[in-house]
């Protein structure tokens, strides 16, 4: 195995990179600073909702809810040891006790009025029992 087979880097190379781009560009346009914890999951979520409310067309905010929930799936990362897994364009979430998230999947969810990155982390990462 060559080290770029290994899940870990492969895998968390592009959401990694998303969600730190979310995180400097949240700092830099709206002013928003995201700090990887849980409890900026509540401003990403309003975010998420905001944009809807204004009805922009899915394909204008595909790659800013890919960036959400890659932000999300990092908190996730940090807060519980969980590491990302890849299958082709696919990222999850996998948590020690084994349990793969969708947090990309999630933001979209959020979007469509379905969904909560705060509470996919708080099942997640367990904070909730």
């Amino acid at each position: 195995m060559t080290a770029q087979q290994e899940t870990r880097p492969h895998a968390a190379a592009k959401p990694v990179r998303w969600a730190a781009d979310t995180v400097a560009t949240m700092r830099e346009g709206a002013r928003v600073r995201l700090d990887y914890s849980a409890q900026s999951l509540w401003r990403v979520d309003r975010m998420i909702e905001e944009i809807r409310r204004e009805g922009p067309p899915y394909a204008a905010v595909g790659n800013v809810l890919r960036g959400f929930g890659a932000y999300a799936g990092e908190v996730i990362v940090r807060q519980s040891g969980a590491e990302w897994w890849a299958t082709g364009a696919d990222h999850w979430v996998r948590t020690p006790d084994g349990r793969l998230w969708d947090p990309i999947d999630e933001a979209r969810r959020v979007y469509d009025g379905h969904g909560s990155l705060r509470l996919l982390c708080r099942d997640a990462t367990g904070a909730g029992h």
